[in-house]
C-alpha cells in the first residue's frame, strides 16, 4: 500500500477509535475559538446539506474501482458506505434515504441512527451482509481484506475509492461516488456548489502580511497520545488555503505525525495550533493543552491561540469542507480588523 494511503488510513483509524472512546456528543469542546461559540458551530457541523432535488440513479453504471477492478452497479436502493466521508457524500448527493448503514465516524444528524458496520476502518462483513445491500462503497484503507472478499463473494457490487488528502481531491471524489451510483448530474452540481463555497472562503482570508505559522496537533489525553503533524498529516492543504503556513511541514517534518517534544515544537514555532475539538476536550481544554511539554513556550502557547474544529469533518475533504475552512479562517483571524 502506498505510504500516503497508509498515512490517511492510520489517522482515520486513530480518529475512529477516539470517537468511540470520547463519545459522540454534540458539544464542540472548550477551545478558544471565537464567533458564535463551539456549541452553535457543532450543531451546524453535525448536519449535512443535501442537494435540493433528489436524483434518480441511472443504472447500470460500470466504473473503475481504486483496487484495479471494474464494477457494475445495477441497484442503488440499499447503499452501505464504509467510511464517514463516503456517508457524507452519499447523503449530500440526496440519496440519504437509500443508505442503510454507517461508519462510526459518520456522526452527522441524518446518519446518527443508522447501524454501525465499520469501526476504525475495520468492517464487519456479517453486519454488512445482514442489511442486504445492493452496493457497498469503501476506501482503499478499509479492511480487513478477508471481509472485503466476503462481501464480494456474496455477489454485492463493491466500489473502492482513494481517500482524499487535500482540497484538490474534493471535486474528483464527489464525482467518482456520483458516477458509481448513477447520479452524474447530481455529482457535477454538488462539486460546483462545494468548490464555489470553498473559493468564497478563500477570498475572505484577510491579508495580514506575514503568514501565521499553525501547527496541527493530534491529541488524545485518555490514551496519552500527543502528536505533531508533518507534511503528510492531511492538514497542510487546509492551512495553506487559510493563508497560513503548516508549521510542522515547514520545520522539516516529512512524515505524517511525530511525538510532541519541546524540541520539535520549538523548531516549528507555531503562532497558533489547530486541534480537533474532542482532542482538546480530552486534555482538559486550553488549560490542559498548555501543560503539554513545550506548548507553553511556543508563541501559540504564550498567546493561548488555539483553533478547534470538529473531529468528524476536519480532514474529510468533502461537501462540508467549506465550513471547515471558514471555521479555521474565522478563528485564526478573529482579531483582524
Amino acid at each position: 500500500m502506498p505510504r500516503s494511503l497508509r498515512t490517511v488510513g492510520a489517522l482515520a483509524a486513530v480518529l475512529a477509535l477516539a470517537l468511540t472512546g470520547c463519545g459522540t456528543s454534540d458539544d464542540g469542546g472548550s477551545g478558544s475559538a471565537g464567533g458564535d461559540g463551539p456549541r452553535a458551530r457543532a450543531a451546524r457541523a453535525d448536519r449535512v446539506e443535501p442537494l435540493k432535488d433528489t436524483p434518480r440513479p441511472k443504472l447500470p453504471a460500470t466504473v473503475a474501482s481504486a483496487d484495479g477492478r471494474r464494477v457494475t452497479v445495477e441497484d442503488a436502493r440499499r447503499i452501505v458506505p464504509l467510511t464517514g466521508s463516503l456517508n457524507e457524500i452519499v447523503f449530500t448527493l440526496g440519496l440519504g434515504e437509500n443508505v442503510v448503514a454507517r461508519d462510526i465516524t459518520a456522526t452527522f444528524d441524518q446518519a446518527r441512527k443508522l447501524p454501525v458496520v465499520t469501526r476504525a476502518h475495520d468492517v464487519s462483513a456479517e453486519s454488512v451482509l445482514s442489511l442486504k445491500p445492493t452496493v457497498v462503497l469503501a476506501d482503499t484503507t478499509t479492511g480487513p481484506s478477508e471481509a472485503i472478499d466476503q462481501i464480494r463473494d456474496a455477489g454485492i457490487p463493491l466500489v473502492v475509492f482513494d481517500p482524499p488528502k487535500s482540497l484538490a481531491d474534493v471535486g474528483p471524489r464527489i464525482e467518482a461516488v456520483a458516477r458509481a451510483l448513477g447520479v452524474r448530474e447530481a455529482g457535477a452540481a454538488l462539486t460546483s456548489r462545494t468548490e464555489q463555497r470553498i473559493d468564497k472562503v478563500r477570498r475572505s482570508v484577510p491579508d495580514q502580511g506575514e503568514k501565521p505559522r499553525v501547527a496541527f496537533l493530534y491529541l488524545r489525553g485518555s490514551a496519552s497520545v500527543y502528536l505533531l503533524g508533518g507534511r503528510e498529516s492531511g492538514a497542510s492543504s487546509l492551512l495553506e488555503a487559510a493563508g497560513a503556513v503548516d508549521a510542522g511541514k515547514a520545520s522539516g517534518l516529512e512524515k505524517d505525525f511525530t511525538a510532541i517534544t519541546s524540541e520539535a515544537l520549538a523548531k516549528a514555532a507555531p503562532d497558533a495550533v489547530l486541534v480537533m475539538a474532542k482532542g482538546l476536550d480530552s486534555v482538559g481544554g486550553v488549560d490542559g493543552l498548555v501543560k503539554i511539554p513545550g506548548v507553553a513556550e511556543t508563541p501559540a502557547g504564550m498567546d493561548r491561540r488555539v483553533v478547534s474544529v470538529e473531529d468528524g469533518v476536519l480532514l474529510n475533504y468533502g461537501p462540508r469542507t467549506d465550513r471547515v475552512l471558514k471555521s479555521l479562517v474565522d478563528q485564526l483571524y478573529k482579531d483582524a480588523t
